[in-house]
């Protein structure tokens, strides 16, 4: 049975570590020569700016990598939740490239382990208070969905 996440969709098929992979290319190359002001802009009214979404992809890389690692190392894991909007309240200190330079480091940190993982340790589950039972699969691929979903707003 295929993994399916909210972002399924967005992957269309494609393997999500070929995903991850170009979503970073993408922005890298999307925010190239990108000054404070394009960054700061929000991409919608009442938004976060394009650097808030950007900081916010390498927060969501840090914390799924985080459960991904705690469910291969740790029987029974339950991972916490996190609130985003309070996560990036704290975070108006990173400039647009430092934050795309922590999003790029990190999802390849995180692809390098997803890379070497076997189907057995893709398949180690854990528990989670709003979705219940997932696994290290569903992990990498709601990253690369959430990935292009933020991907879409800054190109707006």
């Amino acid at each position: 049975m295929a993994t399916t996440t909210r972002y399924s969709e967005l992957l269309a098929g494609r393997d999500p570590l070929d995903v991850m992979r170009d979503n970073v290319e993408l922005v890298k190359t999307m925010t190239r020569g990108w000054d404070g002001a394009r960054f700061d802009r929000p991409w919608a009214p009442g938004k976060w700016t394009a650097r808030q979404v950007i900081t916010h992809l390498a927060h969501t890389e840090l914390a799924l990598g985080y459960r991904a690692r705690m469910a291969l190392a740790t029987p029974g894991y339950a991972a916490q939740k996190f609130n985003q909007d309070d996560w990036i309240a704290r975070e108006t200190s990173v400039s647009g490239p430092e934050a795309v330079a922590a999003f790029a480091a990190t999802s390849r940190l995180n692809a390098a382990l997803f890379e070497g993982l076997s189907a057995a340790d893709r398949a180690v589950s854990m528990s989670h208070p709003e979705y219940g039972s997932i696994t290290v699969d569903w992990i990498i691929h709601l990253l690369a969905g959430h990935q292009a979903h933020h991907i879409a707003q800054l190109r707006s």
